[in-house]
């Protein structure tokens, strides 16, 4: 007999991949996955073994909120005899009441006695954190003219720190404008000093009163409250000062205080802590106003409909881009943004669903950050920035684009001056990022830096600074960035001499 072959058992076949090349969406919590991945790298549910019906992440979190607020529930033999029991009970109705299965969505529950959420979705939790008992300022000094200005109008504790204050009337609205612009920073470790010169600039060339958020460690507050009040009285008269301490959620302190540079990422929160706030411009602490802070306050009045933040470009030079050449992750446009400075209206960008690439419903501020972290933690180099990046990457009609001369940094003249809105108008902000303040690498940045450090309130600012800062920088034009520190002049000398000019008016 001859040997029979076994029948070929028949080869499976593959299924036709997608128009995204095979990406697949995990069935419990829709996060997109690469068509490698064999399980969610979100959930940990392997691809294919689940029969569950998808479950948006949003609709997780509602969940978790009817549950957390829900009457107990009991089991199917005690629902049974309840039933029974109110039966018997009552009488018969001979209408019964249809009840239509409610969808739950996280934009109609109400959270506000909830101080955190956590979400559970396979190895991953995701912690929403109510920051309202935690945001609470350790300390307030209010300058004395706004003091007054505020008990003349009356006006509340609350309504003060928004952008526009709102009193209703019946059906209408009445709008009283706030003047100041509200300037927030976030100084940690040896960032004392820079963070008070910074300040500085702000005072000596703003003619509109400020209101300063200084995010903090707590062994920094009695430093900047004993320098601040040093200053003279008549400065202290055009700004407001609030100190806030380091504030993150409290599940993932750790992670986020590490992200980067110490306390860098807590600028992604200050919506969430400032909630009375309407708008708000964040800067470094290396930034340095070349002319009034009402003057980048005033972009906000360009904001279409669509726009809740502002941001420069992070390269004007693709071929010396670092996004578009190394980045692992989405970014915004060709070269990225840069976050060092950033003018924000926190009321649109906390209302504001944003479309994302972990899940199809849009999410709110608070529920994207922590789940982007945790997908891209491995990928992102320059840590919150670049999650900003990814969510305007995916959101890009949310973003206006101020040009360069708004965040000028090294870059812009390290290899030759690139900034054009610069080269025809001058620099409005520098931003000395990489430490160039505190080295010799760029001693353009650095004469700048020293000449508003050293500048003493009530000198003659064309006498005891400008002057000064001209000859220095005579001196640095072996670089790059020296050829180009004209530029650096050329607008903190008309705003000098428009500061100078109503010191006379006023004499």
């Amino acid at each position: 007999m001859g040997d029979k072959k076994s029948p070929t058992r028949p080869k499976r076949q593959s299924k036709p991949s997608s128009e995204d090349g095979g990406c697949w969406d995990c069935s419990v919590c829709t996060f997109r996955n690469s068509a490698e991945a064999f399980k969610c790298l979100m959930c940990d549910v392997r691809k294919g073994t689940s029969t569950r019906k998808p479950r948006p992440v949003s609709q997780l979190v509602a969940q978790q909120v009817n549950q957390q607020f829900a009457p107990p529930t009991h089991t199917k033999k005690e629902k049974k005899e309840k039933s029974e029991k109110d039966k018997s009970d009552k009488e018969p109705t001979l209408k019964k009441k249809s009840h239509k299965k409610m969808r739950p969505r996280l934009k109609n529950i109400d959270r506000s006695s909830a101080q955190h959420l956590e979400v559970t979705v396979g190895d991953l939790t995701v912690i929403i954190t109510d920051f309202k008992e935690k945001a609470k300022p350790m300390s307030t000094s209010t300058s004395a003219a706004s003091a007054d200005q505020h008990s003349q109008s009356g006006s509340s504790s609350d309504n003060t720190e928004r952008g526009v204050s709102r009193e209703r009337s019946g059906s209408e609205v009445k709008e009283r404008r706030d003047e100041r612009s509200h300037l927030a920073v976030v100084a940690c470790g040896p960032r004392l000093e820079e963070t008070l010169t910074m300040l500085k600039s702000a005072v000596l060339l703003s003619k509109k009163p400020l209101h300063f958020y200084i995010f903090a460690e707590d062994e920094l507050h009695d430093s900047f409250k004993k320098a601040l009040d040093s200053w003279p009285r008549s400065v202290k008269t055009t700004f407001n000062l609030t100190l806030y301490p380091i504030t993150f959620p409290k599940e993932n302190v750790k992670e986020w205080k590490k992200l980067f540079k110490p306390c860098a990422s807590q600028r992604l929160f200050l919506p969430l802590i400032l909630k009375e706030v309407d708008s708000l411009l964040y800067v470094d602490t290396d930034i340095l106003f070349l002319q009034p802070v009402e003057n980048i306050w005033a972009l906000l009045s360009q904001f279409n409909s669509s726009h809740l933040a502002a941001m420069a470009p992070e390269h004007e030079e693709p071929r010396i881009g670092w996004y578009n050449r190394f980045a692992r992750h989405p970014y915004y446009g060709k070269t990225g943004i840069n976050s060092g400075v950033m003018l924000m209206n926190m009321t649109r960008l906390r209302e504001k669903f944003f479309k994302n690439d972990m899940t199809t419903i849009a999410l709110k501020w608070e529920e994207i950050l922590m789940p982007l972290l945790q997908k891209y933690k491995l990928n992102i180099t320059w840590g919150d920035q670049d999650l900003l990046n990814i969510i305007f990457h995916h959101n890009p009609e949310s973003l206006y684009v101020f040009p360069c001369q708004w965040n000028y940094r090294p870059d812009h003249c390290i290899y030759g001056s690139n900034c054009q809105q610069a080269e025809q108008e001058g620099v409005f902000i520098l931003h000395g990022n990489r430490g160039v303040y505190h080295d010799d690498k760029q001693p353009a940045f650095r004469a700048v830096y020293e000449a508003i450090q050293k500048h003493r309130f009530g000198e003659n600012m064309e006498t005891s600074l400008l002057r000064p800062l001209e000859e220095t920088l005579q001196t640095t034009m072996s670089t790059y960035c020296g050829r180009a520190s004209h530029l650096f002049t050329k607008k903190l000398r008309q705003s000098i001499m428009s500061v100078q000019q109503d010191v006379t008016r006023r004499r």
